[in-house]
């Protein structure tokens, strides 16, 4: 009887290996489900394959065009990619808008869905099986949630325009900004219900970043606003000198984020004073990233640039053929972000140097921001495609 028992519990270890195997690419912390990163950074701290020797190698694994006419195109929202499914928006349609998963290895189309919306420049989130975005249309916006499985609508919320900012998603709550000068917080698992909403001066494009408890967002009425997180009360603001869409990343208790005063701030996250500011050639939209002490950042004088976390101490730049709206992504020592006309370039930079290792030109404006995961790099550009890059050889 034991040896029998024993058989059947290596039989049940040996079914569990099997579907574990079998779960798709992705699965675990190496995934970048939305905007930020959960870790609020644009860090992917888990990548081990794609390095500064490797990228070299990088090509295109596969591409996905959204639509057949470029009339109909446009691609602005960045990928996320979760469970090995990559989730993408694009809403510049004459009829709808549409969201898409695709297989993250091949590109294969699992579902697409169709809202009644024309305006998605918003990135999706995705947790715990729900894929979150936000869209507008006839004057009003709606944040949709979707199963990410089938891509069932489970509810939508309605604002009162149209919605840019990527939706951040933590302990079951959706943060996001709207047009309508709104940032709104809705329960993620009681259909959207609004828990608070608090009005900014302007429009907010920014796309909210959460940590410890508090909420830190862009307006373009020039301030940034520290909220809090259950209760949507303003802990601090502070006032740049123009429209703050650039989205505010947070590591070891500062707030980095750019403005279109040209600058870039580093502002104490428990209470908003300026810790310091450095100025670039033009408006910073790019949201900055923060890796191993270091913040990554695009500008529209069409470089970017490497600054000292602690000091703001330009490390070094690197200069684009265009404007850099896309915010970077940094993963083992590799930076990636893209940048606009003539070519649509993707890069890839030496993080300690800002040499550059690769590119890819698209041939329209990449204003995406990159996905980095398992190996993978993901991009949309302006001509409708979706672009996925990995190693070759390795397939």
């Amino acid at each position: 009887m034991k040896h029998i028992r024993i058989l059947v519990l290596l039989f049940c270890a040996c079914l569990a290996f099997a579907a574990w195997a079998q779960q798709p690419a992705g699965k675990g912390p190496n995934d970048w489900s939305e905007f930020h990163r959960t870790n609020m950074t644009r860090w992917n701290p888990y990548e081990k394959v794609l390095n500064v020797k490797t990228v070299r190698r990088l090509h295109l694994k596969w591409s996905y065009a959204t639509c057949s006419s470029f009339k109909y195109c446009g691609m602005y929202p960045s990928p996320a990619v979760a469970n090995g499914v990559v989730y993408v928006g694009t809403g510049i349609d004459s009829a709808y808008g549409d969201v898409y998963a695709l297989k993250a290895s091949t590109g294969a189309k699992l579902w697409i869905h169709h809202y009644d919306g024309i305006d998605a420049w918003s990135s999706p989130a995705v947790a715990n099986g729900v894929v979150y975005f936000g869209t507008g249309y006839g004057g009003y916006g709606y944040v949709y949630a979707l199963s990410a499985r089938t891509g069932a609508e489970r509810w939508h919320h309605r604002t009162f325009s149209s919605l840019a900012s990527s939706p951040a998603v933590a302990n079951g709550v959706v943060y996001v900004g709207s047009w309508d000068y709104k940032v709104y917080a809705l329960n993620a698992r009681r259909f959207g219900a609004k828990l608070w909403s608090y009005t900014t001066g302007n429009r907010v494009n920014s796309s909210p970043a959460v940590a410890n408890g508090v909420v830190y967002v862009g307006s373009d009425d020039g301030n940034v606003y520290a909220l809090n997180a259950s209760t949507g009360a303003l802990l601090w603001s502070y006032t740049t000198g123009g429209a703050v869409n650039s989205s505010p990343a947070v590591a070891n208790g500062v707030v980095y984020v750019g403005s279109d005063d040209y600058n870039v701030y580093a502002l104490n996250a428990i209470t908003g004073a300026l810790l310091w500011s450095y100025t670039t050639g033009n408006y910073v939209s790019s949201s900055p990233a923060v890796a191993n002490g270091v913040v990554y950042v695009g500008s529209d004088d069409y470089n970017v640039y490497a600054l000292n976390a602690g000091t703001g101490a330009l490390l070094w730049s690197y200069a684009t053929d265009y404007i850099v709206p896309s915010s970077p992504a940094v993963a083992n020592g590799v930076v990636y972000v893209g940048s606009w006309w003539p070519y649509g370039d993707l890069y890839a930079l030496d993080a300690s140097t800002g040499e550059k290792l690769w590119s890819y030109s698209t041939g329209f404006n990449v204003q995406s921001s990159p996905a980095v995961a398992n190996g993978m790099v993901y991009v949309t550009s302006f001509n409708g495609k979706v672009y996925a890059f990995g190693l070759k050889g390795q397939e």
